[in-house]
């Protein structure tokens, strides 16, 4: 089994989210929060600000831990074929954005980050992140445990 974690960035403003759209070399594009991957000696918390910045041109705050989600996704589920099954365990921050523009990742598979009005994005390709990271900001557990997101129709992991 594979292992990752993640930070994700769950910027919510006026009845909008910030979205990512990822384009992947072999895959279909999809829309996802901002985050990644924590590297190596990396902090969860540096992590996300980071990766808004590369991924979005913005500055950004973290304002609090919404949560952390761990998810085994089944090989025969994953947008990358012949893999094993894949552990995600992703760290959820509210995250507001302070400056900066909005712009494609440079070199990356972000090709473009956008507001959208949260009611929109039941129409969208998307990852299951995106449906995670809203759990968590509209209920805000004490344990910073959201209950399983059910994962169908435009979702994907």
């Amino acid at each position: 089994m594979s292992f990752r974690l993640a930070a994700y960035a769950v910027c919510v403003e006026g009845g909008r989210v910030l979205l990512a759209r990822h384009v992947p070399p072999n895959g279909e594009a999809n829309w996802t929060l901002p985050g990644g991957g924590v590297e190596h000696a990396e902090d969860p918390f540096d992590a996300v600000i980071r990766e808004v910045a590369e991924e979005t041109g913005c500055d950004a705050v973290v304002e609090r831990l919404l949560g952390v989600d761990s998810r085994v996704v089944p090989a025969a589920e994953r947008t990358v074929p012949g893999g094993p099954d894949h552990q995600n365990v992703g760290v959820f921050y509210q995250v507001r954005i302070t400056g900066g523009r909005l712009r494609p990742e440079p070199n990356g598979e972000i090709v473009e980050s956008v507001w959208t009005p949260i009611p929109d994005i039941a129409g969208l390709r998307r990852s299951s992140l995106v449906d995670v990271g809203l759990a968590l900001a509209r209920t805000l557990p004490a344990t910073g445990h959201v209950a399983p997101v059910p994962v169908g129709g435009l979702i994907q992991h």
